[in-house]
């Protein structure tokens, strides 16, 4: 693996010779080749190797097994970095948007918000999204948009997503992942 010490990072991600075997492996699990060494904002959590694995579980759960749709899962996600500044997280899904069949343009749209020609239901995600960054919660009016459209385990989830990029965002600028 790659040294981390070359990560522009205000903590250093530590070596996988430089930690227990368990911690290790978890590291070796969040590598990523594009970036050279593991995903910065998990891999700091080997400085915590008590957290490392919960957390990992968590996120990959998630991410990868959530009942709300990849596409939908990815407006939350990158709506929310737009609203935390987080640039890490907005060129990390805006990856995962295009492979989930996102244009370029639709992708820079978020941007614009919800007013901007999206569907109901995506402009409602978006609008969820607003909400929950300025007010932590959802008005009404959008939840009753979302209802009508998702199931009762795909509306728990939008929350979580915007809460766990909302967190993410804020690991990656408070450790000044740029």
């Amino acid at each position: 693996m790659t040294d981390m010490t070359e990560l522009p990072l205000r903590v250093r991600i530590p070596r996988t010779d430089e930690v227990d075997e368990e911690t290790a492996k978890l590291l070796e699990f969040v590598y990523r080749p594009h970036l050279g060494a593991p995903i910065p904002t998990v891999g700091v959590l080997a400085l915590a190797p008590s957290l490392f694995g919960p957390f990992l579980a968590w996120a990959s759960a998630l991410a990868l097994e959530g009942v709300l749709p990849r596409r939908d899962h990815e407006l939350l996600a990158l709506r929310t970095a737009w609203h935390c500044h987080s640039e890490f997280e907005w060129v990390e899904h805006e990856g995962f948007a295009r492979n989930e069949g996102m244009t370029e343009s639709e992708v820079e749209n978020i941007k614009a918000g919800p007013d901007t020609g999206w569907t109901g239901h995506e402009a409602a995600l978006l609008r969820a999204a607003d909400e929950l960054h300025a007010e932590c919660e959802i008005s009404e009016a959008t939840w009753a948009i979302l209802a009508a459209h998702y199931t009762p385990g795909e509306l728990v989830e939008i929350p979580y997503v915007v809460g766990q990029y909302t967190m993410l965002s804020m690991v990656a600028n408070g450790l000044g992942t740029r």
